[in-house]
Formats: C-alpha cells, sequence, structure tokens
C-alpha cells in the first residue's frame, strides 16, 4: 500500500477532509493511473449530502484524467506513461447488459468497501463510483479508462468523463435524435450544455433550453440553443411550443428536481420521448397522466451516463473536440487544488458554475 492525499467524506452533508489514505497496488485487470483533473459533478455532492445514502468514510469523485502509472496482471494495449480518461463505467464485458452493447447498465456488482482504499490508521474506506477520484492516485479497471493523445488538455479531458458523455450520449444514444428534430433540453448546467451541444452535433432544427436563470439560458445559445425560456414563467412549455411551432421530439431532463421532471411530458410532440437524465435524491417521485402518453404514443426513458460504450464514443467526442465541433474549453468555470475542494464544491452548489475542476501538479 502507498500513501497519497485525497479528500475525505467522514460525514454526509459536512465538509470533506484533505487527509492521507493509503491505496493498493493494481490487481488482476486493473491499472493505477496518478490525476491530472478530476472535475466536481453535481452527483458527487448529493452523494456527500447523503442523497443516495452509502458508505463512509468515502473518497467521491469520477471525472478524472492523468496518466498510468503501474499496470496490473491481465491487461493488454495501456502502459505505463500513457495519457487517460478516467470513467465510473465499470464493466464486466461478460453479464447480459454488457454483452447486449449496454455497458453503462453492467450487472457485476462492485464492491468499492473492501478494495483498493484504506485509510490511513488501515481502516475502511469506501471508493465511491468504482473511482474515488477526488485523491492524487486512482486505482481502477482497464476497462473504465480510454487512452488519449498527449496534445488533450488535462482539463479539457475530465470533463469528458461524466459530463460531456452524459449529456451527448443522452441525445444521440438514448434519444437517436434524428436531423432536423425539436428538442427541449431542461437545465443548463453541465450536463444541460452538453445536451445541447449533442443535439446541434446531431443536426437539431430548433434546440429550446429551460431554465430558471436567464444567465444560463444566454450561455445555453453560445453552446448551440436556438431560444432560451425561464423556467419560472407560466407554462414555459407553451413558450417551448411557440419557439418550435410544436411539440419537441425529445425533452431531456438533466437536473434531478422533481418539477421539472413533473413538466417535462408537457413540452412533448406527438410520438416524442421524455430523457430522464438528471438524477434526484433517492425517495423522490414524481406524477404524470399516463392516459396522455398513451393516447399519443409519447414515453419516458432512462439515461444512465448517455448509454455510451466509452471505447467508441469517447474518442469521437475527443475528435470533435480538436475539430472545434465540441466545446470544452468553454464549460470550464473554475480551476482550483486539492486544498481548495470544498471551496470549489460550494461555488458548485450555487448552480452558476458550468465545471469546476480541481488541477494536481
Amino acid at each position: 500500500m502507498q500513501t497519497i492525499k485525497a479528500a475525505v467524506c467522514h460525514e454526509f452533508g459536512q465538509p470533506l477532509v484533505i487527509e492521507d489514505i493509503q491505496l493498493a497496488a493494481p490487481g488482476m485487470g486493473e491499472i493505477e493511473v496518478t490525476l491530472k483533473a478530476v472535475a466536481i459533478c453535481h452527483s458527487d455532492i448529493s452523494f456527500a449530502e447523503g442523497g443516495w445514502g452509502g458508505t463512509l468514510p468515502a473518497v467521491y469523485g469520477h471525472e478524472a484524467a492523468g496518466h498510468i502509472t503501474a499496470i496490473g496482471p491481465g491487461v493488454s494495449g495501456l502502459a505505463p506513461g500513457d495519457p487517460v480518461i478516467v470513467t465510473l463505467i465499470r464493466a464486466c464485458g461478460a453479464c447480459p447488459s454488457c454483452a447486449g452493447g449496454k455497458p453503462t447498465i453492467c450487472e457485476t456488482p462492485v464492491d468499492g468497501d473492501s478494495h483498493p482504499l484504506r485509510t490511513a490508521a488501515g481502516g475502511p474506506l469506501h471508493q465511491a463510483m468504482a473511482c474515488g477520484a477526488f485523491a492524487e492516485k486512482v486505482v481502477v479497471s482497464h476497462r473504465q479508462v480510454v487512452k488519449i493523445n498527449d496534445d488533450m488538455p488535462m482539463d479539457c479531458a475530465a470533463l469528458v468523463a461524466c459530463g460531456v458523455i452524459t449529456g451527448v450520449g443522452a441525445v444521440v444514444n438514448a434519444a437517436e435524435l434524428r436531423a432536423g428534430q425539436d428538442v427541449v433540453v431542461i437545465g443548463a448546467g453541465g450536463v444541460g450544455l452538453n445536451a445541447i451541444q449533442g443535439a446541434r452535433i446531431a443536426g437539431a432544427r430548433r434546440i429550446v433550453a429551460v431554465d430558471m436563470s436567464q444567465e444560463k439560458l444566454d450561455i445555453a445559445k453560445q453552446f448551440g440553443a436556438t431560444d432560451g425560456i425561464l423556467a419560472t414563467g407560466r407554462k414555459p412549455w407553451i413558450a417551448a411550443m411557440r419557439a418550435m411551432g410544436r411539440g419537441a421530439d425529445a425533452v431531456i431532463v438533466t437536473v434531478g428536481a422533481i418539477p421539472a421532471y413533473d413538466d417535462a411530458p408537457r413540452y412533448l410532440g406527438r410520438g416524442g420521448r421524455v430523457i430522464m437524465v438528471g438524477m434526484p435524491h433517492s425517495g423522490a417521485t414524481s406524477t404524470y397522466e399516463p392516459v396522455i402518453l398513451a393516447a399519443v404514443g409519447q414515453g419516458m426513458i432512462g439515461s444512465k451516463m448517455g448509454d455510451v460504450v466509452i471505447q467508441r464514443d469517447i474518442p469521437w467526442m475527443v475528435d470533435l473536440y480538436h475539430q472545434g465541433r465540441l466545446k470544452l474549453d468553454e464549460l470550464i468555470s473554475g480551476r482550483w487544488t486539492l486544498d481548495q475542494i470544498n471551496e470549489a464544491i460550494a461555488d458548485t452548489r450555487t448552480g452558476s458554475a458550468r465545471r469546476n475542476v480541481i488541477l494536481f501538479s
């Protein structure tokens, strides 16, 4: 075991504590990655607040990039020194979901309580979301990473690990949007901006952003939204339909707010689909009038991590970035050190940040 620095959650709702922890060497099929950047996702915040339960103490963080520094047995195609994007998608490759091309819903459980983290005193320490990337290094499955070129900025690369693939993938993979169709994106935060980018890349006719903040709607237009609707207005779905001239073919809900889920079907046209991306806290419920959905052929689909296959979709998205067709630099609101992680989380909680990134020296 080696000693590294990490931001540890000891109590839900309390600040993370920067402390020494122990990290095991990579085992069968695993690699060690020394991180250069990790972004702060609202999912990390929800976990740290206790919104989804889980084991404590824990190390969160799951949008990361760095260089491989050690390799366990049974790993091929990767070598020390390789720059990689690290995701939370730990696919076994053999279960029915993985074999069916849906690795984001792998059915093989991951035991984050027993490996690879321990406290400095040798006690249990949970590796959250199979990553635990609020730390100087991670040990993860080789299936969780994608090799990238040396010229890819690490702060931008980290964003691809979750927010980008989730937003773009929700449009391209889950909604299967075709050129000329109309999209409503509810929530113009980090994931929402990427859903807007995905719709633009897919050739959507109208891309309507819906948010509580006019400032965020203005930013959404820089990423490809054709129209912005304030969610605080009376019946914002009427304004959205006026902008499109019809109901939407797809509504992408990128926030975990129950009112957003309650209203999402109201934006749909005939045959449209709500793509459920944002994750409310456990136990929260939403209500619908199912007869309407049934009568006009509408539907609701959950989408985890954009339904991506990372070895297929991440290289495509990275290439779009290098072509100037996918904005990543513009997604970064602030750059922070690990010692400043609680300030970065507080800034993210305000809702004004697109993505805050922790940089390691």
